[in-house]
């Protein structure tokens, strides 16, 4: 009898325990599963957006990144290349946000102090035009690559080969935001916005047209479009036309509401100048 009894113990005492097991087991499946879905459904957002970024410097950057936030470290079978730099097809919103977020961490880094305000003007960017969800999750990934060496000459190499002119005005004069977001513009860091414009094949002329827009002097408004003191009257309004269409909003329509709704500020900086030289000339 007593043995039957010391028996049932042990039965029970046995059930117990596989039963506590196997909830602790599920419950570390769960969260597993969690984790995973979370780091899942993240890379779905960046990777739904992004076409030729998937390639290239940028898609090393990003590869290892996700590999680092959500593998534990590694970034194996990420599913990123690091070639070829071309990979085909139209610039998507995301190939634009991922470009911007991978020059602006170069930027920042570029005087050696990330400055909070440069932190701030890159987030108030992104809320105005991507939302708050959108925002949060694009701050994680400028947090990630701050951290990493990025080749600013080879990922804007890749940006110049697929990325239309206009699309790259707008990267620079956002730059050019970023770097004077703390009052002052540093040599350090206007030399750097100068090698990325270099490297991502867009003229002198509309380099120091965006520039003339943020350092201000004297000739300004003659810098921004494209045109020198002395031109003609007729020049003038030439010159406006021509920029006029360059620097159309239209132009980035592609890449959404949201980048169309920045280059706006660039088009209305541009008919500033026309207003100011106008009136300095009398012209009508």
């Amino acid at each position: 009898m007593e043995i039957v009894v010391i028996l049932l113990v042990v039965a029970v005492a046995f059930y117990l325990f596989s039963n506590k097991s196997n909830k602790n087991q599920q419950k570390a499946f769960e969260k597993s599963s969690n984790k995973s879905s979370s780091g899942s459904s993240y890379g779905k957002w960046v990777g739904g957006g992004l076409g030729w970024a998937f390639g290239g410097p940028i898609g090393g950057l990003v590869g290892f990144m996700f590999g680092s936030m959500f593998d534990g470290g590694s970034s194996k079978g990420s599913g990123y290349q690091s070639h070829p730099y071309e990979s085909g097809g139209r610039t998507q919103s995301g190939d634009f946000s991922m470009s911007l977020l991978v020059l602006s961490a170069a930027v920042m880094k570029a005087d050696g102090v990330v400055k909070k305000a440069e932190l701030d003007y890159v987030k108030q960017f992104f809320q105005t035009n991507f939302g708050s969800e959108k925002t949060s999750q694009l701050m994680l990934v400028l947090r990630e690559l701050l951290k990493k060496e990025i080749n600013h000459q080879e990922v804007s190499l890749q940006i110049s080969r697929n990325m239309d002119y206009s699309s790259r005005l707008q990267l620079i004069h956002f730059l050019f935001g970023i770097a004077l977001s703390d009052g002052q513009l540093h040599e350090t860091e206007v030399n750097m916005i100068s090698n990325i414009s270099g490297y991502l094949r867009l003229s002198t002329a509309d380099y120091n047209s965006v520039k003339a827009m943020f350092v201000k002097d004297v000739d300004n408004a003659y810098k921004i479009m494209e045109i020198s003191a002395d031109a003609s009257d007729e020049e003038v309004k030439k010159a406006y036309k021509k920029m006029a269409i360059k620097y159309h909003p239209d132009k980035v329509a592609h890449l959404g509401q949201d980048v169309q709704k920045a280059a706006k500020d660039k088009f209305q900086q541009l008919n500033t100048a026309y207003e100011e030289i106008k009136k300095q000339r009398g012209i009508n």
